[in-house]
């Protein structure tokens, strides 16, 4: 199959504290935790890469399910995702195996930097895959991300996604045989695209 996989690498985007404060499961105002959180950031500063391959394919749509193109499903959630659409993104993005380095270090001394920095990397991962929609909304009309493991799409899609954009070798991101991606921080997901 016949497919070009294309590659960006953003600049870090600007750190969203309340965004990362919200996943770490803070509520309100704690100035210890503001202090770690500011301490978390800070050494990131150089170690995080923020990497997304991408490939376009036409879709087409039956009784029998949805063709991706590199993989047919019967997805009804994703159907429906799609509806309207011919074409679509398929993308995988990481933002490095540092976070997993920082999270596993501090994991054995400090548990409450561990979530910190789990929160940080989920944080920032968002920011990465929004950035990444916004450029392909900047030219063509799309429907929200979706991804393997939401709704009724198996998260079984993620061997097919990974042997057709080979992320491994564009972006450093591998899968293991229990569908774990490592580095973790990191996701696949699919976007439609509108002719509306």
């Amino acid at each position: 199959m016949a497919n070009t996989v294309l590659t960006k690498v953003y600049n870090p985007m600007p750190f969203n504290k309340k965004e990362i404060l919200r996943y770490a499961g803070v509520k309100g105002n704690v100035p210890e935790i503001d202090a770690v959180l500011e301490e978390c950031i800070a050494e990131t500063d150089g170690k995080l890469s923020y990497k997304v391959c991408y490939a376009e394919s036409d879709i087409s749509h039956s009784d029998e399910g949805t063709d991706l193109g590199f993989m047919k499903t019967t997805s009804k959630d994703l159907a429906k995702n799609l509806e309207g659409c011919t074409q679509i993104i398929v993308f995988a993005a990481t933002v490095g195996i540092e976070l997993d380095r920082l999270i596993a270090k501090y994991s054995r001394v400090s548990p409450v930097k561990a979530l910190i920095f789990q929160a940080i990397g989920a944080e920032r991962i968002e920011a990465l895959c929004d950035v990444f929609s916004e450029d392909i909304t900047a030219y063509k009309k799309s429907k929200p991300r979706f991804s393997a493991g939401y709704g009724d799409f198996p998260l079984e899609a993620q061997k097919e996604i990974f042997a057709y954009l080979e992320p491994n070798r564009k972006i450093g991101l591998t899968l293991n045989n229990s569908l774990l991606m490592s580095p973790s921080k990191s996701v696949t997901a699919i976007i439609g695209i509108s002719q509306e």
